[in-house]
């Protein structure tokens, strides 16, 4: 699988970059992670523009989780558990029901990148569940920071590994241990931003 992505993410760059992260979020069976890896090894070796890879793919999450959103608020409660029965993910709706219950935005916020399966199906049942707008839009935004740098950074500072990378998060254990060095790498890097951003300009005489 991992050869198709990289083939396509040469051929169609940014484009498969933005359809992927955007329907992923709608629950589309689209291995998204490894676009990303791939689209990060891409700009490292010169190929795309790093910027422009993570800009791209974290509109088009924030905008597929946004769409899940507006359509969960529109339909409601009924209409998330009819597509659940319909698609056989009936365990995740009770799961993502639970967690946006107990946990409201921070229940968002995880699903997003720590447990990405349920992500799209919370951003429905979050719509549905009528969690405020403002609150969805923070937490949801949070979350896809980190998803998107972490797997783009990955796969950036990691080029030349991209294939091993890529055969981690294929099986769960290797996907958890992923998403935990993609986490912690995004932090380092906000971090690291946000203390640059604190420390003081030159003096002026």
């Amino acid at each position: 699988m991992s050869e198709t992505i990289f083939g396509l993410v040469s051929g169609y760059g940014l484009w498969v970059v933005a359809v992927s992260a955007y329907l992923s979020c709608l629950a589309v069976p689209i291995p998204t992670a490894l676009v990303m890896l791939a689209a990060g090894a891409f700009a490292a070796a010169g190929d795309l523009v790093f910027w422009q890879v993570w800009l791209v793919a974290w509109l088009a999450a924030l905008a597929g989780d946004n769409t899940g959103y507006q359509l969960g608020r529109r339909g409601g409660v009924p209409l998330v558990r009819w597509m659940g029965a319909k698609t056989g993910k009936a365990g995740l709706i009770a799961q993502g029901e639970e967690t946006v219950a107990r946990y409201g935005g921070l229940g968002v916020f995880f699903s997003t990148w720590l447990v990405a399966p349920l992500g799209p199906w919370v951003n429905l049942i979050a719509g549905a569940m009528r969690l405020p707008a403002w609150r969805f839009a923070v937490w949801d935004t949070a979350g896809e920071t980190i998803w998107v740098t972490g797997y783009v950074g990955l796969g950036f500072v990691f080029g030349a590994q991209v294939d091993t990378l890529a055969a981690l998060v294929t099986d769960w254990a290797g996907l958890v241990a992923a998403l935990a060095v993609a986490a912690g790498f995004a932090l380092a890097l906000v971090v690291k931003l946000w203390r640059r951003g604190r420390s003081p300009g030159p003096v002026r005489g």
